[in-house]
Protein backbone atom coordinates (compact mmCIF):
# COMPACT_ATOMS: atom_id res chain seq x y z
CA UNK A 1 0.00 0.00 0.00
CA UNK A 2 1.36 3.21 -0.91
CA UNK A 3 1.36 6.00 1.40
CA UNK A 4 1.90 10.16 0.57
CA UNK A 5 4.67 11.81 2.26
CA UNK A 6 4.64 15.05 4.38
CA UNK A 7 6.62 16.72 1.29
CA UNK A 8 3.96 15.95 -1.20
CA UNK A 9 2.37 18.99 -2.90
CA UNK A 10 -0.45 18.25 -5.49
CA UNK A 11 -0.83 19.50 -8.70
CA UNK A 12 1.95 21.36 -9.98
CA UNK A 13 0.65 25.57 -9.78
CA UNK A 14 -0.66 26.99 -12.83
CA UNK A 15 1.97 29.22 -14.54
CA UNK A 16 1.45 33.16 -13.10
CA UNK A 17 -0.51 32.30 -10.26
CA UNK A 18 1.00 32.58 -6.68
CA UNK A 19 -0.20 29.77 -4.20
CA UNK A 20 0.56 29.06 -0.75
CA UNK A 21 3.03 26.09 -0.20
CA UNK A 22 1.25 23.00 -0.95
CA UNK A 23 -1.79 23.90 -2.86
CA UNK A 24 -2.95 23.52 -5.91
CA UNK A 25 -5.66 25.79 -7.64
CA UNK A 26 -9.00 24.83 -8.45
CA UNK A 27 -11.95 26.30 -10.62
CA UNK A 28 -14.60 24.86 -8.82
CA UNK A 29 -15.61 24.87 -5.08
CA UNK A 30 -15.61 21.57 -3.10
CA UNK A 31 -17.76 20.53 -0.90
CA UNK A 32 -16.39 19.58 2.44
CA UNK A 33 -18.34 19.03 6.17
CA UNK A 34 -17.21 17.83 8.78
CA UNK A 35 -21.22 16.37 9.31
CA UNK A 36 -24.25 16.75 7.93
CA UNK A 37 -25.87 19.91 6.16
CA UNK A 38 -28.04 21.99 8.50
CA UNK A 39 -30.94 23.45 6.90
CA UNK A 40 -31.89 26.95 8.66
CA UNK A 41 -34.54 29.18 7.09
CA UNK A 42 -33.29 32.80 7.02
CA UNK A 43 -36.26 33.27 9.85
CA UNK A 44 -35.07 30.93 11.96
CA UNK A 45 -31.52 32.31 11.62
CA UNK A 46 -29.99 34.37 14.33
CA UNK A 47 -26.03 35.66 15.22
CA UNK A 48 -25.39 36.21 18.52
CA UNK A 49 -22.03 38.20 19.91
CA UNK A 50 -21.01 36.85 23.19
CA UNK A 51 -18.51 39.27 25.52
CA UNK A 52 -16.42 37.67 28.63
CA UNK A 53 -19.07 39.37 30.40
CA UNK A 54 -21.62 37.33 29.30
CA UNK A 55 -23.22 40.25 27.68
CA UNK A 56 -24.79 39.22 24.44
CA UNK A 57 -25.30 41.31 21.34
CA UNK A 58 -27.81 39.49 18.97
CA UNK A 59 -28.96 39.95 15.25
CA UNK A 60 -31.77 38.46 13.44
CA UNK A 61 -31.72 37.38 9.37
CA UNK A 62 -33.63 41.02 9.14
CA UNK A 63 -31.27 43.00 11.80
CA UNK A 64 -28.30 41.48 9.70
CA UNK A 65 -29.34 42.87 6.02
CA UNK A 66 -30.36 46.52 7.85
CA UNK A 67 -25.77 46.76 8.24
CA UNK A 68 -23.99 47.92 6.03
CA UNK A 69 -23.04 45.46 2.90
CA UNK A 70 -19.92 44.64 1.42
CA UNK A 71 -18.18 42.85 -1.36
CA UNK A 72 -15.18 41.31 -0.61
CA UNK A 73 -13.04 38.70 -3.77
CA UNK A 74 -11.01 36.95 -1.86
CA UNK A 75 -8.91 33.75 -2.44
CA UNK A 76 -9.63 30.86 -0.46
CA UNK A 77 -7.22 27.65 0.40
CA UNK A 78 -8.12 24.93 2.09
CA UNK A 79 -6.16 22.59 4.23
CA UNK A 80 -6.94 19.67 2.13
CA UNK A 81 -4.51 21.96 -0.75
CA UNK A 82 -6.88 23.44 -2.79
CA UNK A 83 -6.87 26.75 -3.50
CA UNK A 84 -9.53 29.06 -5.20
CA UNK A 85 -8.69 32.85 -6.71
CA UNK A 86 -10.94 35.58 -6.87
CA UNK A 87 -14.53 34.03 -4.88
CA UNK A 88 -16.82 36.93 -4.88
CA UNK A 89 -18.85 37.62 -1.88
CA UNK A 90 -21.38 39.52 -0.25
CA UNK A 91 -21.57 40.38 3.83
CA UNK A 92 -21.14 42.28 6.94
CA UNK A 93 -17.59 43.00 8.14
CA UNK A 94 -17.18 41.81 11.58
CA UNK A 95 -15.79 45.34 12.37
CA UNK A 96 -19.26 46.61 12.10
CA UNK A 97 -20.61 43.87 14.06
CA UNK A 98 -18.54 44.64 17.07
CA UNK A 99 -18.49 48.19 16.25
CA UNK A 100 -20.50 48.46 20.27
CA UNK A 101 -19.23 45.52 21.60
CA UNK A 102 -16.93 45.91 24.72
CA UNK A 103 -14.88 43.49 25.32
CA UNK A 104 -11.06 43.34 26.34
CA UNK A 105 -11.13 39.55 25.14
CA UNK A 106 -8.25 38.30 22.80
CA UNK A 107 -9.66 35.19 21.48
CA UNK A 108 -12.98 33.97 19.83
CA UNK A 109 -14.76 30.79 19.69
CA UNK A 110 -17.11 30.24 16.95
CA UNK A 111 -20.15 27.74 17.01
CA UNK A 112 -22.80 26.88 13.77
CA UNK A 113 -25.83 25.57 13.68
CA UNK A 114 -25.28 21.84 14.33
CA UNK A 115 -22.30 22.25 16.63
CA UNK A 116 -18.65 22.69 14.86
CA UNK A 117 -16.60 25.43 16.69
CA UNK A 118 -13.45 26.58 15.42
CA UNK A 119 -11.64 29.08 17.80
CA UNK A 120 -9.43 32.07 16.68
CA UNK A 121 -7.85 35.18 17.26
CA UNK A 122 -10.02 38.14 18.13
CA UNK A 123 -7.26 40.08 16.05
CA UNK A 124 -8.38 38.08 13.08
CA UNK A 125 -11.37 38.84 13.06
CA UNK A 126 -10.69 42.58 12.87
CA UNK A 127 -9.24 45.21 10.61
CA UNK A 128 -11.34 44.00 7.39
CA UNK A 129 -10.11 40.68 7.50
CA UNK A 130 -13.42 39.25 8.24
CA UNK A 131 -16.68 39.02 7.15
CA UNK A 132 -20.50 37.29 8.12
CA UNK A 133 -20.86 35.81 4.19
CA UNK A 134 -24.86 35.36 3.38
CA UNK A 135 -23.70 36.20 -0.84
CA UNK A 136 -21.58 34.51 -2.93
CA UNK A 137 -21.15 34.67 -6.81
CA UNK A 138 -24.36 36.77 -7.22
CA UNK A 139 -26.50 34.60 -5.59
CA UNK A 140 -27.94 33.75 -1.45
CA UNK A 141 -25.06 31.25 0.04
CA UNK A 142 -26.27 27.55 -0.91
CA UNK A 143 -26.23 25.73 2.34
CA UNK A 144 -23.90 23.07 1.00
CA UNK A 145 -21.37 25.98 1.16
CA UNK A 146 -22.38 27.51 4.73
CA UNK A 147 -25.72 29.41 3.82
CA UNK A 148 -27.52 31.22 4.91
CA UNK A 149 -24.40 32.81 6.59
CA UNK A 150 -21.15 31.92 7.95
CA UNK A 151 -18.04 33.47 9.18
CA UNK A 152 -15.44 34.39 6.39
CA UNK A 153 -11.40 34.07 7.25
CA UNK A 154 -9.81 33.98 3.68
CA UNK A 155 -5.97 34.50 4.98
CA UNK A 156 -6.85 31.50 7.17
CA UNK A 157 -7.36 27.71 5.96
CA UNK A 158 -10.97 27.65 5.28
CA UNK A 159 -12.03 25.21 8.21
CA UNK A 160 -11.42 28.17 10.48
CA UNK A 161 -14.12 30.65 8.03
CA UNK A 162 -16.82 28.28 10.06
CA UNK A 163 -20.08 27.30 7.76
CA UNK A 164 -23.59 28.04 8.98
CA UNK A 165 -22.70 30.93 11.90
CA UNK A 166 -24.52 30.89 15.05
CA UNK A 167 -22.29 32.62 17.65
CA UNK A 168 -19.23 34.69 18.03
CA UNK A 169 -17.87 34.20 21.97
CA UNK A 170 -15.02 36.57 23.33
CA UNK A 171 -12.82 34.93 25.60
CA UNK A 172 -10.39 35.74 27.55
CA UNK A 173 -8.74 32.31 26.92
CA UNK A 174 -8.21 29.98 23.52
CA UNK A 175 -10.17 27.21 23.83
CA UNK A 176 -9.83 24.74 20.92
CA UNK A 177 -12.68 23.93 18.44
CA UNK A 178 -13.08 20.89 16.66
CA UNK A 179 -11.17 20.12 13.96
CA UNK A 180 -8.16 21.87 16.35
CA UNK A 181 -8.78 19.02 19.43
CA UNK A 182 -8.56 16.35 16.30
CA UNK A 183 -5.00 17.57 15.83
CA UNK A 184 -4.93 20.35 13.40
CA UNK A 185 -3.10 23.58 14.07
CA UNK A 186 -4.26 25.68 16.49
CA UNK A 187 -3.92 29.03 14.26
CA UNK A 188 -3.78 27.39 10.22
CA UNK A 189 -1.82 30.12 8.21
CA UNK A 190 -1.83 28.88 4.84
CA UNK A 191 1.64 30.14 3.76
CA UNK A 192 3.18 29.18 6.78
CA UNK A 193 1.93 25.47 6.04
CA UNK A 194 -0.11 25.19 9.67
CA UNK A 195 -1.99 22.09 8.76
CA UNK A 196 -1.12 19.90 12.02
CA UNK A 197 -0.14 20.85 15.72
CA UNK A 198 3.98 20.94 15.13
CA UNK A 199 3.57 22.15 11.79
Amino acid sequence: MAFISRGFHGRRPSAGTKLPPGQYETTGFPVLSAGPTPRIRQDDWKLSVTTEAGKQHVWDWAGLMALPAESPTVDLHCVTKWSKFGTEWQGVSLDVLLADVETAAEHVLVTSYGGYTTNIPLADLVDGKAWIAYGYGGSDLAPEHGGPARLLVPHLYLWKSAKWVREIELRPSDVPGFWESAGYHNYGDPWREQRYQGD
